[in-house]
């Protein structure tokens, strides 16, 4: 380190951040380093000294310098002191003219300064001459961006009308090129060609997508949801789609975690059937179909079934339970029957429905975690390990109903154009009719094929519930174990015996202790009887 021009923040008047900013790092125009250089020499200059980096890797040139993840903390006083920002260019500072001015005039009226390589001296937007050649230069940038902007926007609409992919690719593809700076050659399935050896067979994007689909289509309890997923993702360690693409292109990740809303749009989306898509819609060709770009993850029919299982019109998906807790959402109150919560330390499983006014239960149970936990999964692996472990899964059918949906919606589609006042003249009347007779037969002959219809199957694993709850990852995937054998535990208070009871889909396989628990219920819904006020 420069300890002339790099130093920590002192007072004199001349402490500056440096400012760098990059929409892709492997820009080599304006390299990370070269923009160094010319900052340092800025400051040097000016006789003053750099006392921190704003570095604004991959952020684009449109976005507000305030809002910007790096340099948006200093302008807004949240960093420290500081003198001024000093950057290699004013369209590193922004590449809006708003933006740039907007960022120029608030360190003038702040009393600060403002630096850029190629400026002899501090900018002095007070001065005309100085203040005009500021305007030119961020319009310049402006100019620049939205030259850009048009050119990007050109290329993708002729891209979709040629039916070419263009622009980010969906999780669970990846873009092939024949050299690496040639165009996109086809979209093909991303199995972790393109990412390190050493997280290549864990960072299976399609098989990553399929198995949380499975998984979500295959629950009957509601247990597992798109939160529910997105939680075990993240403890696995897998990259979320952002990290996972940042990696791809050989970039670092930075760790953020996957996103429940994310993953249910990712998994309803018909990007997924392989369908060329603009604004959240499949592109159509000149007959109505959609354009297919790439091999489907999977068939019409799991897409409508995860639409219908993942529909916002149902009632609010669960959440993830607060960390892989193997009690969570298991462990419940004998007495009042409300779940228990984690408390204390030694950490507890606590019923807490009387702090929370829901019920007047005592004595309220408690007791310890650990000790709670070794006895459930003593008494289930006694219980089920030697059982054969099964797993359902969503078979699609023999794709005679998807194929068929396909074209009535097509025929639909055309129907719909010709009731908006499409096809009504000339040439397009006698295509309509064509094109209109040869989906209706089609539709005919797929009517006459024999179907398979789609729905869950459930299979041996060849494992067996011992050997699964062994080889799962954490406590989080045993919880699911327990609940998929419909297996919770009741507890109760010391003087009652005894303090624990396993359940299996809520009643206890012992007869005398199951007819305990009934007897308690029937007294306490009497007991809520008597207290309900009779109406006069």
């Amino acid at each position: 380190m420069n300890q002339e021009v790099e130093r920590p923040y002192d007072g004199c008047g001349r402490c500056l951040v440096g400012v760098r900013r990059l929409s892709r790092k492997t820009d080599a125009s304006w390299s990370p380093e070269r923009q160094r250089q010319n900052v340092l020499s800025a400051v040097q200059s000016v006789n003053g000294h750099v006392i921190a980096w704003a570095d604004d890797w991959e952020v684009s040139g449109a976005t507000n310098p305030l809002d910007r993840p790096q340099l948006g903390p200093w302008l807004r006083d949240k960093q420290g002191p500081y003198d001024g920002i000093a950057g290699a260019a004013v369209d590193r500072i922004g590449r809006s003219l708003v933006d740039c001015l907007n960022t120029g005039y608030r360190m003038r009226d702040e009393g600060k300064i403002l630096v850029t390589f190629g400026h002899s001296g501090p900018w002095d937007l007070n001065d005309p001459s100085d203040e005009n050649q500021f305007i030119a230069q961020a319009w310049g940038a402006q100019m620049e961006l939205r030259a850009t902007q048009s050119r990007n926007r050109d290329e993708t609409e002729k891209a979709r009308e040629q039916g070419r992919k263009r622009g980010k690719h969906a999780y669970g593809y990846r873009y092939v090129r024949l050299h690496p700076k040639s165009g996109i050659d086809h979209v093909a399935l991303d199995r972790g060609e393109d990412m390190p050896p050493e997280v290549r067979e864990r960072e299976n994007a399609t098989d990553i997508m399929r198995e949380v689909a499975r998984r979500i289509l295959a629950d009957t309890s509601d247990e597992i949801t798109q939160f529910t997923e997105a939680a075990r993702l993240t403890r696995a360690g897998i990259y979320s789609p952002t990290d996972h693409l940042r990696v791809m292109g050989g970039r670092e990740a930075r760790g953020s975690a996957w996103g429940g809303s994310a993953l249910a749009t990712m998994l309803t989306s018909e990007a997924a059937l392989g369908y060329l898509m603009h604004r959240g819609k499949p592109v159509l060709d000149d007959n109505g179909m959609p354009i297919i770009v790439a091999p489907p993850l999977w068939n019409r029919a799991t897409h409508e079934a995860l639409v219908r299982k993942l529909s916002p019109a149902k009632p609010r998906a669960k959440r993830a339970p607060a960390g892989a807790y193997l009690l969570s959402n298991v462990a419940f109150c004998g007495v009042c029957e409300t779940k228990l919560y984690r408390t204390g330390d030694p950490v507890s499983m606590t019923c807490k429905s009387r702090s929370m006014g829901l019920s007047e239960c005592r004595p309220s149970p408690t007791m310890q975690v650990t000790i709670l936990e070794e006895k459930l999964g003593g008494w289930f692996l006694a219980t089920f390990g030697e059982h054969a472990y099964m797993e359902t899964i969503y078979d699609p059918g023999n794709g005679v109903e998807e194929e068929l949906a396909e074209i009535v919606t097509a025929r639909k589609r055309l129907r719909d154009d010709r009731d908006a006042g499409l096809y009504d003249e000339g040439d397009d009347t006698d295509w309509y009719r064509t094109r209109y007779g040869q989906l209706t037969e089609e539709i005919k002959r797929l009517k006459a094929v024999p179907t398979r219809p789609a729905g869950m199957v459930t299979r041996p694993t060849g494992e067996t519930v011992a050997s699964r709850w062994g080889s799962a990852a954490d406590d989080g995937e045993r919880r699911e174990i327990l609940i998929e054998n419909g297996v919770t535990v009741a507890v109760w208070p010391e003087s009652h015996q005894p303090r624990w009871v396993p359940l299996v889909n809520g009643c206890d396989p012992d007869a005398e202790i199951s007819t305990s628990l009934n007897l308690i219920r029937q007294r306490r819904l009497k007991s809520a009887a008597q207290r309900v006020p009779v109406e006069s």
